[in-house]
């Protein structure tokens, strides 16, 4: 089994919906158990900054699927949420991402490992150091660390 951390973001129709459902799917992947799940936060987009708030939070996984499948796997359940992918950073009903996947870090096409940014974005760290205070990123380092530095970044946590 691998460890492995899922983000998780929706700001269209219902977001919190949108993640509360994701967490049911991630919990009846093949081969995975949905382990932790963290709350849900209230981000300001970022990018394309002209559109909804985010709901954001982080799925802890553990899965006999490799890497590429576990990524197959999540497209699969953002087309069953109608996922659009009309332009970087777009609104969207759902995002699911491969945070971490063990310790390894992977440069393939389409998936990279850990996801690029996500140590400059306080919408991923702060619910990945809700489950793993003591985390570190591979190649990167203490996640909370990473958290302190995106102090300015507006983070929510919700109910």
């Amino acid at each position: 089994m691998t460890l492995a951390y899922v983000g998780i973001g929706s700001n269209l129709e219902d977001p919190r919906a949108h993640i509360l459902r994701a967490f049911d799917e991630l919990a009846r992947l093949p081969e995975t158990t949905l382990t932790a799940r963290s709350s849900l936060y209230r981000t300001a987009p970022v990018g394309h900054a002209a559109q909804p708030h985010f709901i954001n939070a982080v799925a802890a996984l553990d899965t006999r699927l490799s890497a590429q499948a576990l990524l197959a796997e999540l497209q699969g359940v953002e087309a069953s949420h109608g996922r659009q992918r009309s332009f970087p950073n777009a609104p969207r009903t759902l995002d699911l991402d491969v945070l971490l996947y063990g310790a390894a870090q992977i440069d393939q096409p389409g998936l990279t490992v850990p996801h690029p940014r996500m140590h400059e974005r306080a919408f991923v760290l702060a619910p990945l150091v809700e489950l793993a205070p003591k985390l570190e990123i591979p190649g990167i380092g203490p996640a909370s660390a990473r958290l302190a530095q995106c102090a300015a970044q507006d983070v929510e946590r919700i109910a």
